[in-house]
């Protein structure tokens, strides 16, 4: 029988298998942690004897998570989360929340709108570390399974316990270097010049490209690029036009001029989306209004531009 029973159980241990389980690597979850691998190492031997199972099998280099592993981690997330709310229990105070908060956002929603959320953050809530992690498609496990508190994006995972709050919407403008070339004028213009788009992986088109490609719009796109953040080392100095999300003005194309499409587009609408489970928790609460804050913030930044 094992020398180590259940009440060796603590919240670190709880962390430290939810972290190794999501890296996948006894690196990975140090990293995270900011611990060294050797207590990780070691902290994981204890929680093997405690739960009696290996827990991690070796896979080449790496490791991978036994069933078990994964079953517990499930139970480990939930367990973080109760005790979290038990610790915050009665008036919340920002001032005295520790936390990591882990937001999944792309490229555009992690430059534009999270800054201004992590100032406020630093301001009223230092204790609270701010994780961003590759939003890609948010799905429904991304959120039931507590890999993120909170989803950006245009795309809304549908499901019962999944809620969501539009948080603005932003048009689309035609951008441009003004040491090179003149806005496109018109139509043909337009469509004649080179362009250059954002593919993320594994060929996912911006809604826009798929939007006017399913109407006849047929560009010429010379760049195409994983990110937004890898647009502006190509644009400068070039003739390309890179129709995207104008609120990309303040952040990544600064320096750019821009224009109106020379074709009606849909706009671009951005929700906040979180599980159910956090819809009355004081603290999710609250860091839900200091987003909508901040994005207040840009966009009467962007207005006076």
């Amino acid at each position: 029988m094992s020398k180590f029973d259940w009440s060796n159980l603590d919240a670190h241990l709880l962390q430290l298998l939810v972290a190794v389980v999501e890296t996948g690597s006894i690196t990975g979850a140090a990293q995270r942690l900011g611990v060294t691998q050797s207590a990780v190492s070691h902290l994981l031997d204890k929680l093997r004897g405690i739960v009696g199972d290996p827990l991690f099998v070796k896979r080449g280099r790496g490791i991978v998570a036994t069933a078990r592993a994964e079953d517990l981690a499930g139970q480990a997330r939930e367990l973080l989360r109760q005790l979290e709310r038990f610790a915050q229990s009665g008036e919340f105070d920002p001032a005295c929340w520790q936390t990591t908060f882990t937001i999944a956002a792309n490229d555009f929603q992690r430059d534009v709108l999270l800054p201004p959320l992590m100032a406020r953050l630093y301001a009223q809530a230092p204790g609270v570390a701010l994780r961003v992690i590759p939003s890609d498609v948010p799905t429904l496990e991304m959120l039931r399974h507590g890999h993120c508190q909170l989803a950006i994006s245009p795309r809304p995972p549908e499901g019962s316990d999944i809620l969501q709050k539009r948080l603005f919407e932003t048009r689309y403008r035609v951008f441009y270097d003004p040491a090179v070339r003149a806005a496109p004028q018109g139509m043909d213009e337009y469509l004649a010049a080179r362009h250059i788009t954002v593919v993320y992986e594994p060929r996912r088109a911006l809604d826009l490209d798929q939007w006017l490609a399913g109407r006849g719009v047929q560009r010429r796109f010379a760049v195409m690029v994983p990110g937004f953040a890898g647009l502006p080392a190509f644009m400068h100095g070039s003739d390309l036009l890179a129709t995207v999300p104008g609120l990309l003005q303040t952040t990544v194309l600064r320096g750019l001029a821009s224009t109106e499409p020379p074709m009606p587009c849909p706009p671009m609408p951005m929700y906040m989306i979180w599980h159910v489970r956090h819809q009355h928790d004081a603290a999710h609460r609250w860091l839900r209004g200091q987003l909508e804050a901040g994005v207040a913030a840009v966009q009467t930044e962007t207005a006076a531009r």
